[in-house]
């Protein structure tokens, strides 16, 4: 038994906080132009099933491996070190950093829509730096500001969602895209990107496990409860945006780095009109800062795990009960210089391969057997790792995805090289 601190409580909701951020309330739009309603529906499905075959493998893993650190961790012990390095650089460099950025952004882009004069860079700043000396202070203080925005964040999407389904369309869509596919397969592959950059989230309490009273019991239960919550939290809201917009109205997000407008946003405007689309959008502002505070509360249990095996400076290892202020102040500079000098639909994509490779990595330790676990979880891994195997032979890869992937191996060779050596 651990002498951690959080419950099952709190590891679902981190695992809901860090789920349900900018993913969902742009992916839709984009969707929409290539798909029809059913069958953006249908994607979501087929992501929800994804994600829980994912969580159900990483729960086996789970249950054998206690020590916080993510994939990090399991792909070092269970693998071989230099893959979960290689996983440690990503989370470092996109896996979290690049998310916190995104949501910190969105934040701001939505308070923008509101109020013209308003900077969202500014804005996602003040937030990094708010939210970073935050959880900086004691662990007890850091759970009770990520439990309260949890709870903030379950009011205001509760209140989307009932204003949807209550005052929204009842009828099924006929709209037709207005740019239909030369080929469904891939175009139904390439647009799992998005839904996995939504899903990305649900191993949440992984990377911090050994901080919860009873890991071996409370880590998987959180995983598969968050997982599927939000699951069919996603089902729902994508049901309501499909009946309430067009794609000619959804197609608005696709400028989103200039314009800061997101489904929940146009969704109100064609319910109740602008009035309750401005308050939609300032209610979003709270919403991302939950998500960028379970981003900013994780990631830097990944460098301690990394700093334990010598594969870091020690200054980023923690203390028992103390905050890993180290791994924070670097986490911080990473996603300010992300914030500030990057595309925002740039980074999802580029998030979304490389937390895709990382993941499926992973579960291929229940592949290859590396540890004792049952036909169902093995069976969940194999089609976990080979759905992202297929959404990455499908997928297009940009420019700028090659480059961020090539960096991470780069410093990860030298990183690790340098760090054997020492």
């Amino acid at each position: 038994m651990s002498s951690g601190h959080l419950g099952l409580f709190s590891g679902v909701g981190l695992v809901v906080a860090n789920m349900v951020g900018a993913g969902v309330f742009l992916s839709g739009g984009f969707m929409s132009q290539s798909m029809t309603p059913g069958e953006i529906m249908l994607s979501w499905v087929v992501g929800a099933v994804i994600a829980l075959c994912g969580a159900y493998a990483y729960a086996g893993i789970a249950t054998q491996n206690e020590a916080s650190g993510g994939e990090y961790r399991y792909l070092h012990d269970h693998l071989h070190p230099f893959l979960g390095y290689v996983s440690g650089w990503a989370s470092l460099l996109i896996g979290f950093s690049a998310t916190i950025a995104i949501d910190a952004y969105a934040a701001g882009a939505f308070l923008q829509r509101v109020w013209g004069g308003v900077n969202p860079k500014v804005v996602g700043f003040a937030l990094l730096v708010g939210l970073t000396v935050a959880h900086a202070f004691q662990l007890n203080t850091s759970r009770w500001m990520q439990n309260t925005l949890v709870f903030l964040k379950f009011g205001l999407v509760s209140a989307f969602v009932g204003i949807g389904l209550v005052l929204g369309s009842h009828v099924w869509p006929t709209w037709s895209p207005p740019s239909p596919p030369t080929s469904e397969l891939t175009n139904f592959a390439s647009n799992q990107y998005w839904i996995a950059f939504a899903f990305s989230g649900w191993n949440a309490s992984i990377y911090i496990a050994n901080e919860f009273k009873n890991p071996k019991r409370d880590v998987p239960r959180a995983m598969l409860i968050g997982c599927g919550s939000v699951g069919i939290l996603y089902l729902i809201i994508n049901a309501i945006v499909v009946a309430n917009l067009t794609p000619d109205t959804a197609i608005g997000v696709a400028a989103y780095d200039s314009e800061k407008v997101t489904l929940a946003h146009l969704v109100m405007q064609s319910i109740l009109g602008d009035g309750a689309a401005n308050l939609v959008s300032i209610a979003a502002f709270f919403v991302f800062a939950s998500a960028t505070s379970a981003m900013v509360m994780l990631g830097p249990r990944v460098y301690a795990a990394m700093a334990d095996d010598g594969l870091l400076p020690a200054i980023f290892k923690t203390q028992e009960g103390s905050p890993p202020k180290a791994g924070l102040t670097l986490q911080f500079v990473v996603a300010f210089a992300l914030l500030v000098g990057s595309s925002i639909l740039e980074i999802v994509s580029s998030a979304s391969i490389v937390l895709m490779i990382s993941s499926a990595l992973t579960a291929s330790i229940l592949v290859f057997g590396r540890i004792e676990s049952s036909h169902l979880q093995r069976a969940a891994a194999v089609t976990y790792a080979g759905a992202c195997a297929m959404i990455l032979a499908f997928g297009t890869w940009s420019v700028t995805s090659f480059g961020v992937v090539g960096a991470i191996l780069f410093f990860a060779a030298v990183g690790y090289g340098l760090g054997k050596r020492n």
